[in-house]
């Protein structure tokens, strides 16, 4: 399942520059997907798109917002249930959208 910020996030940034598919954004930042551009999903706090979110599956071995996040609020969403299958379909689909 793709993760989420939860409102314990202090804004750090430490999270952002970790994710191999750019799913994490500053809050009131747009952002995309497929070449189109998306209201921001936060208006205050850093968040994670949940349609570019692999949990860093075919990267690496756990998802590396949550292992540097200082206040460990980097968490699984469960709206988003997701197979390790579905979680490498998404991400070789993100990886041909960059080509």
């Amino acid at each position: 399942m793709a993760l989420m910020i939860t409102e314990e996030c202090i804004n750090c940034g430490a999270c952002e520059p970790e994710c191999p598919n750019t799913a994490i954004y500053e809050g009131g930042k747009n952002w995309t997907l497929f070449g189109e551009t998306y209201a921001p999903l936060h208006d205050s706090l850093y968040y994670i798109v949940p349609d570019k979110c692999t949990e860093c599956v075919g990267f690496h071995e756990e998802p590396q917002c949550a292992a540097v996040c200082p206040v460990d609020c980097c968490v699984a969403d469960p709206n988003f249930p997701e197979t390790q299958e579905e979680l490498l379909a998404k991400k070789d689909s993100l990886e041909a959208d960059k080509k």
